[in-house]
């Protein structure tokens, strides 16, 4: 018979997991206990990316051939699990998980929770950012290798303002680019500044790379999706595990490893194993926080202003027309 639950040594905690022996990854034939050893393997990693960020959690109660449960709405939990109260653009309000130890991660692994989606800001201050969040996404008709390309772009972008980028892979087709800024701006400046961004990434690459945020009108280009600095908006963090068959994760690497790496090969079986050798490629990331303004004055310069929020927003001063081109009577 299968062992109705045992007790992991998490931090200075003792998690239980229940149903350990249960398949979450059939592709790979990982269990929820491989999941929650997985976490704590690479718990130094993982708790860099979370640490006091409200973050959602995904959850696959039966693997990840059931659908999710995305919760930004903590959960019944333990005392000594800390959350954060997160203000929606609806005006709402909820009590996310804080991650302050890693335990915290194993306790919501044993739920079922595969991806972690961090916010941009960290407790106490929620208004102002701390990270600028490049999400480089691929289209239809292109993949990683284009998305590699765009990457490489973004990051001639950042050198030339004097900053600092740090790519993972998305866990997917993309690439993810972190940059670490002083929390001076708010998350309706720092999207600006992703908007500047992105643009002038377009505007080198433009056969390769789109901010064309309504779909019809991107092509076979590379998405470089600036709303993912808005507030409430998230992307999976570093070191989590997505949700899919062959227990693919979101892994950092240096961009010598960004050149020629496969996403495939870093799964919740290889990252161990990879993460005791040779630690984490974000290590650093803390050390410095850069300053915003060079962004927000390629915002300014550009001269288009604002473009559409995501659709849960209420209307944005500034935001231009939210209507589908080909639906817009009016072009």
């Amino acid at each position: 018979m299968p062992s109705p639950f045992i007790e992991i040594e998490a931090g200075e905690r003792t998690v239980k997991v229940t149903n350990p022996d249960k398949v979450y990854f059939p592709g790979i034939g990982a269990t929820k206990r491989d999941l929650v050893e997985y976490y704590l393997s690479v718990g130094d990693g993982i708790m860099r990316a979370v640490r006091d960020r409200p973050t959602y959690i995904k959850r696959h109660p039966d693997g990840v051939q059931t659908d999710a449960i995305y919760q930004k709405r903590m959960p019944k939990h333990p005392d000594w699990l800390e959350t954060a109260e997160v203000h929606f653009p609806s005006g709402r309000t909820a009590d996310a998980f804080r991650p302050t130890e890693v335990a915290g991660i194993a306790w919501c692994a044993n739920l079922g929770t595969i991806d972690f989606h961090p916010w941009a800001a960290r407790v106490p201050d929620l208004h102002h950012p701390d990270e600028l969040r490049i999400d480089i996404d691929p289209q239809p008709g292109t993949g990683f290798d284009e998305a590699r390309k765009v990457a490489f772009t973004a990051r001639e972008v950042l050198a030339d303002l004097g900053l600092t980028g740090f790519p993972k892979t998305s866990g997917n087709r993309g690439v993810h680019i972190s940059v670490r800024i002083q929390p001076h701006w708010t998350f309706t400046e720092v999207r600006y500044a992703g908007i500047g961004f992105a643009r002038e990434v377009e505007k080198r690459v433009p056969a390769l790379a789109t901010t064309a945020w309504w779909k019809e009108e991107r092509g076979e280009r590379v998405f470089i999706d600036f709303n993912q600095n808005a507030l409430d908006r998230t992307v999976v963090a570093a070191y989590s595990v997505r949700a899919r068959p062959d227990g693919q994760v979101s892994a950092p690497v240096t961009w010598e490893e960004l050149e020629s790496c496969d996403p495939a090969d870093f799964t919740l079986r290889t990252m161990p194993a990879r993460f005791a050798e040779i630690g984490d490629p974000h290590e650093a990331i803390d050390e410095v926080a850069f300053d915003l303004s060079g962004l927000l004055e390629l915002y300014e310069k550009d001269g288009r202003g604002d473009m559409p929020y995501p659709p849960n927003y209420p209307k944005m001063p500034g935001e231009p027309k939210r209507v589908q081109p080909s639906k817009d009577r009016d072009r």
